[in-house]
């Protein structure tokens, strides 16, 4: 429930079109339902302007269905990361729109329309190997009512890939740039733009890449200013910076 359903609700009790018997039981789960394997925080999305997010890793299927079963009666658009098409399919029979993201390991269920802001956010992959991460930024920052523009195989071993399209990276609100290998891509678009820069480091790479821990040092060592990183493969991160920030 946001801000709106909860005026609605109110005002609809004021006029009396509602009794306030079932307004209570609307609101009964109003800050947190149990469900015993979990706690959903049905209030995050009045807090903070987004609902909660399902980490579908370490779940089992049937606590990610139970889960989303509960969160589809809420009028909130859902977003599982990092699930199964196992999972999808068991989703599926209770919940028939949920949409499989295969790449990005990502269900979304889209409940109501998002209001987009006029700008966009670019999603900057420097090889196809890093697509995961990049499409599950991607899923993440649309389902929350965003424009995406997706760059994809740009990389520093061919820098000049990148120029053919800095056009749409100059005007982007703000850029994610996800990269494995040593990670350079970022401080190379943060010494182009005059946006933030949010750095991806992703796992891909040989042994010293140390599954991802050589391109977050050297993002984080980033000389270029308006660079922020986030957690290795933490492209659900990413998206949700961004479209906070696209959204300010």
């Amino acid at each position: 429930m946001n801000q709106d359903d909860l005026l609605k609700l109110l005002e609809e009790v004021k006029h009396g079109r509602l009794e306030t018997g079932e307004a209570m039981q609307i609101l009964k789960n109003f800050t947190v339902k149990d469900l015993g394997f979990a706690k959903l925080d049905t209030h995050r999305e009045l807090r903070t302007g987004y609902p909660e997010v399902i980490f579908g890793q370490g779940k089992t299927t049937e606590e990610v269905k139970e889960i989303i079963r509960f969160m589809s009666t809420q009028n909130n658009n859902i977003l599982a990361t990092r699930v199964t098409e196992e999972m999808f399919r068991a989703v599926q029979d209770i919940c028939p729109e949920a949409k499989f993201h295969q790449r990005a390991r990502a269900i979304t269920v889209m409940k109501k329309e998002m209001k987009c802001p006029d700008t966009y956010i670019d999603i900057i992959a420097a090889g196809t190997s890093d697509l995961p991460v990049a499409e599950e930024a991607a899923v993440t920052a649309e389902i929350f009512g965003n424009k995406v523009e997706r760059i994809i195989d740009v990389g520093v071993a061919g820098i000049h890939r990148l120029y053919d399209r800095i056009e749409d990276i100059t005007k982007a609100r703000v850029n994610i740039v996800v990269a494995g290998m040593e990670g350079a891509l970022p401080s190379i678009v943060g010494g182009l733009v005059d946006k933030p820069v949010i750095a991806v480091p992703t796992s891909v790479g040989y042994g010293a890449n140390f599954s991802g821990l050589s391109a977050l040092l050297g993002m984080l060592t980033s000389c270029a200013s308006g660079v922020s990183v986030v957690n290795i493969d933490n492209g659900f991160g990413a998206g949700f910076l961004a479209s906070m920030i696209n959204k300010l």
